[in-house]
């Protein structure tokens, strides 16, 4: 595999890249397009802007938290920081990171197809994400909301003081955004291929999204009308969730939980698709088992959607009820545990080169591994009482949310720069971003897991001091994760204007995206291409 065009030393009189970019510069020629590769470019400045505003967020969460008396800002003050990390990130980064960036950029290179099917409905998309997002955060200068990002009722609907109306209203815009994303994506698959691709000659990646959009179209219209419900029942004081009005409180866990379980599944199942084209190809090695990872993207997909119960093992819904949803969550772990056997196959005895990509997709791997591994323990009925609410269960979904999902992402993100810009990065520079995060990340929520399992809650901003050295450990952690995330931002940022011009296929991949320039013309490709084979025709 030749050295992967990246030399730093590049100087400023490397030529200008053409492609999409070329095509208008004006402001206007970005905000009326109707070019997936430009709203891709959109999306991801936006969601980097979200991005950081909701790091700024658990920045000021884990200085409070270095010390117990709760002496930074009032407990009142930190419900709303909670809060508006978890609405930042969740709704306005993780779920719509990697659909909707990579997504949105690769899935019709990947296939052959000019665009996606709906073009203007693309560019729709983005302008429902920018309006929801923006009335989020209209919501949070206006005063925040302190309900946490669940909403739980009765406290959202009878006893908050804050903007939870207007923070719901965004939210559900922005889901529509979701839902027009995932149709796009659902026809172009089913009617743009290009000849000859078949759907088992389909890259993994765009299983993913295939699995993801499916999810987004059927779960997200949940989430709406149980928003909508909500702040009917805020506003009219309606008996919907408040038993005291004859609702059942109930009710608003199994809704949400219905759409909020297979939520993690948007934003794990497209970083499985990310991780399942970096290691073939840094391996030199075909997938192994590509037909049994396509299906095991599927039947997480589909099981997804009937595990929302083991959110609820504390509730006091049925012990029967719980057994069933205990037995069904550790089932969904199979098909996860059938990827991480089949990533762990492709590299056995492959010819592994560790670039930034590759160690990003590792990363991935590893974080996401052990999330699931700790999973299991609040699948099992007993086990989750002890740990339900407790700092355990932070680190957990943080460990699958953030570790897997943003490693994957920022992996995508390294591995397609190229591609997405025509210039090459730092490679030393990515590597050492890749290995700051991992180590960040688990000095940052490692300690959390043994907080979790003494005892401490989370959602407290003052604890006993006994718990000190475990949240300084955290909270050193989160700093040097704080520098490992803006590392990227600047040696990428560097790239576009001093980087090596980028050639078609600098990593020697074999997908369709590889056969067109660097970075792609606007139809992205010149003639229309006929696919022969699989997607990962490598030679170990």
């Amino acid at each position: 595999m030749p050295t992967p065009q990246n030399d730093a030393s590049v100087m400023a009189e490397t030529p200008p890249v053409g492609g999409y970019l070329a095509e208008g510069f004006t402001l206007r020629s970005w905000l009326l397009t109707r070019d997936h590769k430009r709203i891709a470019v959109l999306y991801g400045l936006s969601i980097t802007l979200f991005f950081f505003l909701g790091g700024i967020a658990a920045a000021l969460i884990r200085l409070e938290l270095a010390t117990p008396q709760g002496d930074l800002v009032s407990a009142d003050t930190y419900n709303k920081l909670f809060t508006a990390h978890g609405v930042i990130m969740v709704w306005l980064f993780l779920i719509p990171s990697i659909p909707s960036v990579l997504g949105n950029f690769l899935m019709p290179l990947m296939i052959g197809a000019r665009d996606l099917a709906f073009p203007r409905l693309n560019l729709a998309s983005w302008y429902l994400y920018m309006a929801g997002g923006l009335m989020v955060i209209w919501a949070l200068l206006a005063g925040g909301v302190d309900t946490g990002w669940t909403f739980y009722t009765p406290f959202s609907t009878m006893f908050s003081n804050s903007h939870v109306v207007l923070t719901l209203a965004g939210i559900m815009v922005t889901g529509f955004s979701s839902i027009l994303t995932g149709l796009n994506f659902i026809v172009t698959v089913h009617t743009m291929r290009a000849p000859g691709m078949t759907w088992f000659r389909l890259p993994l990646f765009v299983w993913a999204n295939y699995a993801t959009s499916i999810i987004l179209v059927l779960a997200t219209p949940i989430l709406a009308m149980t928003l909508v419900l909500v702040a009917v029942e805020r506003l009219f004081q309606l008996g919907i969730f408040d038993p005291a009005l004859g609702g059942d409180p109930l009710l608003f866990q199994h809704l949400f939980w219905f759409y909020s379980h297979p939520a993690v599944y948007i934003m794990v199942l497209p970083a499985m698709g990310v991780a399942s084209e970096i290691i073939p190809c840094f391996a030199r090695k075909p997938v192994f088992g590509y037909r049994f990872m396509a299906y095991a993207i599927l039947a997480i997909a589909v099981i997804g959607f009937l595990v929302w119960g083991h959110h609820m093992f504390v509730s006091g819904q049925s012990v029967y009820a719980g057994l069933v949803f205990s037995l069904l969550s550790f089932l969904v772990a199979v098909p996860s545990a059938i990827k991480v056997f089949n990533w762990t196959a492709t590299l056995y005895k492959g010819r592994i080169h560790f670039t930034a990509p590759m160690l990003y997709a590792l990363g991935f791997v590893g974080l996401f591994t052990l999330g699931g591994l700790t999973g299991l323990f609040l699948a099992a009925l007993a086990l989750d009482v002890h740990l339900s609410d407790t700092y355990f269960v932070v680190a957990h979904f943080h460990y699958i949310m953030v570790g897997g999902s943003v490693m994957a992402y920022l992996g995508g993100i390294h591995f397609w720069w190229p591609k997405v810009t025509g210039r090459m990065y730092s490679e030393a520079w990515g590597r050492v971003a890749a290995l700051v995060i991992f180590a960040g990340f688990n000095l940052t929520f490692f300690p959390q897991y043994l907080l979790g399992y003494a005892g401490m809650p989370r959602r407290y901003h003052s604890y006993p001091e006994e718990f000190q050295l475990l949240h300084v450990l955290s909270s050193a952690g989160a700093v040097l994760l704080a520098v490992g995330y803006l590392m990227p931002l600047a040696y990428l940022a560097w790239s576009l204007r001093f980087g090596k011009a980028a050639v078609a296929d600098p990593w020697q991949a074999t997908g369709l995206e590889w056969q067109t320039d660097s970075p792609p013309p606007v139809h992205n490709f010149s003639r229309q291409p006929e696919v022969t084979r699989g997607p990962y025709a490598y030679t170990p």
